[in-house]
């Protein structure tokens, strides 16, 4: 059974997908387990997401599917408004209303994250005691890291050339002037957020029809105050994280970083592939594995 649900994050609607199990085989005496999902920078729940989430309900869980404020169907003041802290309220919300949901045990809410949103469930998971459980792929741990990625891949002048169009933007939106917008993913050397080698061929084997490749210039100046790697001490569920062992986006060794410092019990699986391989072939076929009977042990 698939509908839509609704879910308030600061005042504003979020576009959502439930799904329901398949059938009750994970369903304990407070209910069924259930998965909370939202996409990484810039992507939208219907960009590749769907594979993971009928994975889980044919296992018997739940999943609720949900778009960032501003995004795709969701409300919000700003289109495609990449912002970490906004991104972590609006699942702290999408929890809340999962918690809810007939036949859902409130005390076996997992989240789950890719990329951005791999970093976003260990800090919202080290917020909310309660989670039952982290699935983390291919994460974004630390801006920081990013940075030094954007400087290996793209060289000192990609650097300057987007932070330049971030604080030209940042200017002007405090002095009331027209948004300015760049491209979320682009070739090397584009005015975008994303250029590495793999982005353009990456985004492009995964985003759906609600995204939309652009973002407020501004908000690459929040990428490195993005750093989920501090928050790991603070998470006491079970993480299960998943290492893109060869990504040229989120560094692999921040991840490792969270796996080393986690307050909780950790299950790390590392695969032999980029950032983008994760969602699709035999790199899906192995995490997507492992990530069920990590939501079946919960």
């Amino acid at each position: 059974m698939e509908t839509e649900i609704t879910v308030e994050s600061d005042g504003l609607r979020l576009g959502t997908t439930y799904l329901r199990a398949e059938d009750e085989s994970l369903a304990g005496p407070g209910g069924r387990p259930c998965v909370v999902m939202a996409h990484g920078f810039g992507a939208t729940r219907d960009s590749g997401l769907r594979p993971f989430a009928e994975a889980f309900t044919a296992a018997g869980a739940d999943v609720l599917l949900v778009d960032y404020r501003g995004f795709a169907d969701s409300e919000g003041p700003t289109r495609r408004h990449v912002d970490h802290r906004a991104h972590r309220r609006d699942y702290h919300a999408a929890v809340a209303r999962a918690r809810l949901i007939d036949g859902v045990d409130p005390e076996r809410i997992v989240l789950w994250g890719s990329s951005y949103s791999g970093g976003h469930v260990v800090a919202v998971a080290a917020a909310d005691r309660r989670i039952a459980g982290v699935i983390s792929q291919g994460a974004a741990m630390d801006g920081l890291g990013a940075l030094v990625e954007i400087l290996r891949y793209g060289g000192p002048w990609q650097l300057l050339k987007v932070s330049a169009h971030a604080i030209a933007d940042a200017v002007g939106h405090a002095l009331g002037r027209p948004e300015h917008r760049v491209a979320i993913y682009g070739p090397p050397g584009a005015v975008a957020a994303i250029t590495s080698p793999d982005a353009e061929s990456g985004y492009g084997s995964i985003v759906g029809p609600s995204f939309v490749n652009d973002m407020p210039a501004r908000d690459i100046l929040t990428i490195p105050f993005n750093r989920p790697v501090t928050a790991a001490p603070e998470v006491r569920c079970p993480m299960l994280l998943v290492v893109a062992a060869s990504d040229s986006i989120a560094p692999p060794a921040a991840v490792r970083k969270v796996a080393a410092t986690a307050g909780g019990p950790v299950e790390t699986v590392e695969i032999d592939c980029g950032h983008f391989d994760i969602y699709l072939g035999e790199p899906f076929a192995t995490s997507v594995e492992r990530q069920v009977a990590f939501v079946r042990s919960m």
